[in-house]
């Protein structure tokens, strides 16, 4: 897993389109007392970078180290997987994300206390991140690599 610093989080936003990505699984792991980690696994398109193009879909495993703060809640109304929108900043020397930041406007800085309004975020010293390889092939697609018979 590579390792965001706070100068890089930004270049790295920028990279996904996080609007109407999936969350496909959110783990928070208990290592010690102290130590607590939250990992979530998402599935969102690369950046466009040019007309005509709609930026291929990217797996992606973010995990925030040494989590001090976290929220994980699910309300009926609300959609349960699709990220509507997506706030990444670096505060007080901790990485903060949200994955549903629908109380802030287009362009807005997210700040302390929105972060803490969300229903999905955490907050924690590190954060790591890894493109995964895509999912590979199903027991009930079957594939043929001797080719063609005849």
């Amino acid at each position: 897993m590579q390792r965001l610093t706070a100068a890089e989080l930004g270049q790295f936003v920028r990279r996904f389109r996080w609007n109407g990505g999936r969350i496909l699984r959110v783990r928070i792991r208990y290592r010690s007392r102290d130590r607590v980690a939250v990992e979530w696994r998402l599935l969102v398109r690369e950046s466009v970078r040019g007309l005509g193009e709609t930026g291929r879909p990217v797996r992606l495993l973010l995990r925030l180290e040494q989590v001090s703060e976290f929220r994980m809640q699910m309300r009926p109304h609300m959609p349960r997987r699709i990220i509507g929108d997506a706030r990444f900043s670096h505060l007080n020397g901790q990485f903060y994300i949200n994955l549903d930041a629908w109380a802030l406007e287009p362009g807005e800085q997210a700040r302390l206390h929105d972060y803490r309004a969300s229903e999905a975020y955490a907050a924690g010293q590190e954060l790591y991140w890894q493109e995964l390889p895509p999912p590979g092939p199903t027991a009930s697609t079957p594939t043929d690599a001797s080719g063609p018979t005849g």
